[in-house]
């Protein structure tokens, strides 16, 4: 057995120990103490690893979550659409959709909505003689901006209806509008009744800021008074609207009387306000919900229509804030969730691209354009251990975005186009085997002594005191 011997010892007596070979060994053993520290510590610890595999999800669809503020048009003419690839044409979605009115500050102020559809306005028909005689009979006065100012100035109270001649449901409303003058006159009731052309008189409308047509507005000494009439557009609905502004003002007019010397001025104007029902409305809608999408390319898109209006195409401004958009499961329902909080903690930033429009500002400095986005979507699933309470599915999204410009006739819309990649990203936690760390320890001690005798070997020849 003493044959195969593969550590045979040397005798002492013919070994010699040197100052130089303790230092030597001094080396050995901290050279080795530190790199068998450093292997130690990449022993225990771990590292996050990515890579590109096919996506192997079977759901039919994805959920999409949005938070989006339109900066400058009413929630009444907000319309939430999706197409995609499949053939899918959903208008004016309002399934788990939300809408808010805000205030010129950009605070919520009014609950426009959920799940609500717009509502029909009833129209009054009418006979081909009828409307015949009523559209020749002139009995609202024709308006342009050379005898508006003195229109106003000449009623206290006035009704005027802005419209385009091209518009259907101003062509609908035309004669109705006659015969509502026709009667408001023969009541002698004390309001003016006006109409105006705002292809004719584009200036005009668009210093009244005309959003769509037919817009019926009521004026108060030469102030309008908001919001817009968007009842039924019939005679009785609208002599119905006159006299109960006519009996609000009246109503007024008597405390104002009684109070005149009693209250301060802001009272006063606040009191005036509440009798002729005026709400200022600032535009801006804020839009929040969640769609249910096929996974195939396609797009959302926010745009400007109405069941009962033509918008105003050189007045649609689609100007608009992302306050969030997202894919699968939204981030503030994955933070509430110990599991999905436990896993992204443990993921760098670079991994949790799940939001990166949020608070992003997209706004648009001229008329007949609009912000349209592009974004790539791609799953991500995160396997950190701990079997399947360390895994975890999100979708991380890329976005592009530029301005299009659109014609003169049509309406400008806030487009988000998206497609899912059919990879996905795959985010492991990687650590090392123990038959990995025994090896490198080997290689550790062994590479050590070995070099470190060979360094030594060589100074000693080099430094031995030669024989005379």
């Amino acid at each position: 057995m003493s044959s195969i011997d593969f550590y045979r010892r040397v005798p002492k007596d013919l070994t010699e120990a040197t100052a130089l070979g303790a230092m030597m060994s001094l080396c050995a053993m901290a050279v080795m103490a530190i790199l068998f520290l450093s292997e130690t510590a990449a022993f225990v610890s771990t590292r996050i690893t990515t890579s590109i595999a096919l996506d192997e999800s079977q759901e039919a669809q994805i959920r999409l979550n949005f938070n989006i503020t339109l900066l400058d048009l009413h929630c009444d003419y907000v319309s939430v659409d999706v197409w995609d690839a499949l053939g899918t044409n959903r208008q004016n979605v309002t399934k788990n959709v939300d809408k808010w009115q805000l205030d010129d500050s950009g605070t919520r102020r009014v609950f426009a909505g959920r799940n609500r559809e717009t509502r029909e306005v009833r129209h009054e028909e009418h006979d081909s003689h009828e409307v015949a005689l009523l559209t020749e009979a002139g009995h609202a006065l024709e308006l342009t901006k050379d005898n508006f100012a003195q229109f106003l100035q000449d009623h206290e109270m006035a009704f005027v209806d802005m419209f385009a001649p091209w518009c259907v449901w101003c062509q609908r409303l035309a004669p109705t509008w006659e015969k509502f003058a026709q009667q408001v006159a023969s009541e002698q009731m004390p309001i003016g009744v006006g109409k105006i052309d705002c292809v004719a008189q584009a200036d005009l409308c668009r210093e009244q800021k005309i959003m769509a047509f037919p817009t019926l507005r009521w004026y108060h000494n030469k102030e309008a008074v908001l919001p817009d009439y968007k009842m039924d557009r019939t005679v009785q609905s609208l002599i119905a609207y006159a006299k109960r502004k006519l009996e609000m003002d009246s109503k007024y007019k008597e405390w104002f009387q009684q109070n005149e010397h009693k209250v301060e001025d802001a009272e006063k104007e606040r009191k005036r306000q509440l009798y002729q029902q005026h709400r200022p409305e600032h535009p801006g809608c804020q839009v929040s919900g969640h769609l249910m999408v096929n996974r195939v390319p396609g797009n959302f898109h926010l745009e400007a229509k109405s069941k009962s209006h033509n918008l105003n195409a050189a007045m649609t401004n689609l100007s608009h804030v992302v306050n969030h958009l997202s894919f699968g499961t939204p981030v503030y329902e994955m933070n509430q969730d110990r599991k999905a909080k436990r896993i992204l903690k443990q993921v760098p930033a670079e991994h949790k691209e799940f939001a990166p429009m949020d608070n992003t500002w997209y706004v648009t400095t001229q008329h007949h354009q609009a912000h349209h986005h592009y974004i790539k979507v791609v799953a991500t699933q995160f396997n950190l251990g701990g079997g399947t309470s360390g895994e975890l599915l999100a979708y991380q999204f890329l976005e592009q975005s530029q301005i299009v410009f659109y014609s003169d006739v049509n309406v400008p819309e806030a487009r988000f186009s998206y497609d899912l990649s059919p990879m996905s990203v795959v985010v492991e936690k990687q650590s090392r085997k123990w038959y990995d760390y025994v090896t490198s320890l080997c290689a550790i001690i062994g590479g050590t002594f070995t070099t470190l005798g060979l360094i030594d070997a060589t100074l000693y020849k080099v430094f031995k005191p030669k024989k005379l």
